[in-house]
């Protein structure tokens, strides 16, 4: 908000100049964000009379004037201004003058007569206002005035930026308050004489929408001069804050907006069919806006109706129709209190943004209505003429807000500012602030003013006082904490340690939306319904994700649409699964995926180009689980719906299924849009981020020995499973277990199949015999025959 300083200071007059002002606002939580002079620098210039304007005799567009600046002399001045008349009281530049550009007014001659100055218009002296011409001051001017202090010239506009929660600083009333409270100094405000009615007349009102408006105040002045000149010193105060004069009724109602921070609007009474009706508008509803524009309304927008139509967005933006223009002759005076809810974000959604709906969706004090009405009757009555009629309400008082009423502990008080401040001083600036303040056991009770609304809690008191008291004003102390070790554990595996390994194998981290499309979703995870976000960024990101694959296999599709033909992706993160037995219903669970397309390797004149296929992908999984579950982990064929049948396994942890790996199925690369086979895992964090750590044990003297077994069992017997007996039967000697071969053909019976195994054993204690080494192997080839029926191959 800009505002004047000199206006500012007509309320408060502190003992500061403007860039202490400008500084106790600032440390107070109203951050300026700058000082500007309310016009250029001038000297020289003063208030005259023009006694005499005739036509220049030797140029159409000039006039030649004598004027009157209350010295001994009259002054010739030519003027080229198409206003220039006899009788105005202008601005005159005299012989000396310095206006803005460091331009020195001379004597001078124009088209052979004399001009011993300058009338001068607002742009000429560096003030921001539109006009046609020279100044037109008013009347009571008196000649010979220094201009400057004449329209209060050497004042500053601070533009203040307020935080959403300040909307009591939205006026200069407010804005008094606060520094009043800063400095200890006394809040002065403008008095004014309460308009008597002289006529009876009144308007229905009819609020049936009682919670958005709980409150309306309506007021009918008749023989209104709508032509009447805005006065200077009003249009002055308007321009420093921002804002334009239009025409007396408009300027007035802006002028107790920025003085009260209460917004107000005018009807043409004339234009009124019936009474007001407040109410919701209806669905599609249509209304012609002061700015021209139509708007179609919606039905949880608040409108101000008369018995015909909708005349204006109740809080937001006046209509054409019933607005106020040259030709009114009566007035209807609104004056209102909408709650915030009502309003928030409704001008936003018709592309509006008003000085009005600014205010009412932050909040407006809501017992200044009757008070603002009365201001702006009596000024509309002083410049504009008209008879007053009584004033109308409406109000709903159980919908109307309460004063707050909060404790406040000393405990909770010393702790949040970390410095004890006296008892006496923390009543003294609750006191200023416009509380009531009652002294409890515990500390105090505080009912905060009607016009502080944001005052809620007890956080916000203990926000006030050391604000008031000032932050620069609690000593800096050192904090002081004890040091405790981390509590992590050395078996903890970290993350990082992960996408290391995956980096070095050649992945690259993704990161992407938790949020993703359902239907995608519903593809990959069918029996689970997601949470779905009420308000989502778009209808594509609406839905919690319940996999990682979602996001890792669109991720797939925008490389491969950029001609990438080698993908390998991994991500770590969060699914939110829906769970009524979870905190807040939901379980968050940390996930590991990756996704592997495209060829094996990069093109190499030395290297055959292939397409990764299954045990590309379960490799590099491996390598990951021999990070942590060692020998633990196994993969069992399962089924998947997103998943293609026959390559597919789950992957299991010490008995437990903790994710899957496979092909994506053909149908799912088809609505996904991959470009060929896609090789996916998903596995659950928690599952494997612990490790074995490191044991010291004794390094074998003595030579291993490797025996070869090759044993024939059936087809559909896992070789993983064979593998795994003889690691349970091979006794302490068996060091090691490897699968090296699998062959069917000739020499297999039909149904059969041939695993080659190479088995290692080894003693720390002596050189094993052969008679040592035949009983392993022995005791290995029995277990398998009696598991699997296996035999030895000839």
């Amino acid at each position: 908000m800009k505002f004047s300083e000199s206006w500012l200071r007509e309320w408060v007059n502190p003992a500061v100049n403007s860039e202490e002002l400008a500084h106790q606002i600032t440390m107070a939580g109203l951050e300026v964000d700058g000082i500007e002079a309310v016009a250029g620098e001038f000297t020289g210039v003063k208030v005259g009379q023009v006694v005499e304007c005739a036509q220049h005799p030797d140029a159409d567009k000039l006039r030649v004037t004598k004027v009157d600046v209350g010295a001994e002399e009259l002054l010739d001045i030519v003027c080229g201004a198409s206003n220039c008349r006899q009788g105005i009281k202008v601005a005159v530049a005299t012989v000396g003058a310095v206006l803005p550009g460091d331009f020195k007014i001379k004597k001078a001659k124009l088209r052979g007569q004399p001009s011993h100055g300058m009338l001068c218009s607002f742009t000429e002296l560096g003030i921001d206002v539109e006009s046609d011409g020279i100044m037109e001051l008013a009347e009571d001017a008196v000649l010979g005035t220094d201009f400057r202090e004449f329209l209060g010239l050497d004042d500053v506009t601070i533009d203040v930026d307020l935080t959403a929660n300040r909307a009591d600083c939205l006026s200069i009333a407010g804005l008094a308050r606060e520094v009043g409270v800063l400095n200890r100094a006394e809040v002065t405000e403008p008095q004014f004489d309460i308009v008597a009615p002289t006529a009876a007349d009144t308007i229905s009102i009819e609020v049936k929408a009682p919670v958005a408006c709980p409150r309306y105040l309506g007021r009918i002045v008749r023989n209104v001069n709508a032509q009447a000149e805005t006065p200077l010193w009003m249009q002055e105060k308007l321009r420093r804050c921002g804002t334009r004069s239009i025409d007396p009724i408009v300027d007035i109602t802006n002028y107790v907006l920025l003085e009260m921070g209460q917004p107000m609007h005018a009807f043409d009474l004339a234009k009124i069919d019936g009474g007001i009706v407040v109410r919701m508008a209806e669905q599609g509803e249509k209304l012609t806006l002061l700015d021209g524009n139509e708007a179609e309304l919606n039905d949880n927008t608040l409108v101000i109706a008369d018995n015909k139509q909708a005349l204006a967005i109740a809080g937001i933006f006046g209509g054409e129709f019933s607005g106020v223009n040259a030709e009114t002759k009566d007035v209807l005076l609104e004056c209102a209190f909408f709650a915030p809810d009502a309003i928030r974000g409704r001008a936003r959604s018709y592309g509006l943004h008003t000085d009005s709906s600014h205010r009412f969706e932050r909040g407006v004090d809501a017992t200044l209505q009757m008070k603002a009405m009365e201001r702006a009757t009596a000024l509309i009555v002083e410049i504009c003429g008209g008879e007053v009629a009584p004033i109308i309400e409406a109000e709903s008082e159980a919908d109307l807000p309460k004063a707050a009423t909060i404790e406040l502990r000393r405990s909770k008080l010393d702790r949040l500012l970390g410095h004890v401040i006296a008892s006496e001083e923390v009543v003294e600036i609750l006191t200023r602030l416009g509380c009531d303040v009652e002294t409890t056991d515990a500390g105090w009770k505080a009912t905060a003013p009607a016009w502080r609304f944001d005052m809620a809690i007890e956080e916000d008191l203990v926000e006030e006082v050391g604000r008031i008291f000032g932050y620069n004003n609690i000593p800096n102390q050192s904090p002081v904490a004890a040091l405790s070790m981390n509590l992590h554990k050395e078996a903890n595996l970290p993350l990082k340690r992960v996408r290391d390994l995956l980096v070095g194998r050649g992945f690259q981290e993704a990161i992407t939306y938790s949020f993703v499309e359902p239907e995608q979703q519903k593809l990959i995870v069918p029996e689970i319904e997601p949470l779905i976000l009420p308000f989502p960024i778009s209808a594509d990101m609406s839905a919690m994700r319940l996999s990682l694959w979602t996001g890792l296999l669109n991720t797939v599709v925008f490389n491969q649409k950029r001609q990438q033909p080698r993908v390998r992706l991994f991500e770590a993160g969060l699914r939110f699964v829906p769970e009524q037995s979870a905190e807040n219903g939901m379980r968050q669970e940390m996930m590991l995926a990756g996704v592997i397309a495209g060829n094996r390797s990069d093109e190499h004149w030395d290297i055959e180009t292939n397409t990764v296929d299954f045990f590309d992908l379960k490799g590099d999984l491996e390598a990951v689980l021999e990070l942590t579950a060692k020998d633990a982990y196994s993969f069992k064929a399962a089924k998947h719906p997103a998943l293609h049948p026959g390559q597919s396994a789950a992957i299991v942890v010490d008995g437990k299924e903790i994710g899957f790996i496979g092909t994506v199925h053909p149908e799912l690369e088809r609505k996904f849009g991959l470009n060929g086979r896609t090789i996916v895992f998903e596995i659950e964090w928690a599952a494997i981020n612990t490790r074995m750590l490191p044991e010291a044990v004794t390094i074998s003297k003595f030579p291993a020995n490797r025996r070869d077994i090759a044993v024939v069992v059936n087809e559909d017997i896992a070789a993983g499973d064979v593998v795994a007996a003889c690691r349970e039967n091979g006794g302490e000697l068996l060091k090691a277990v490897n699968l090296f071969d699998v062959y069917t053909g000739k020499g297999v019976d039909d149904g059969q199949k041939s695993l080659a195994i190479a088995l290692t054993l080894q003693s720390t204690e002596r050189t094993l015999e052969e008679a040592d080494i035949a009983a392993a192997v022995e005791s290995i080839v029995n277990a398998l025959a009696e598991k699997f029926d296996a035999s030895l191959r000839d």
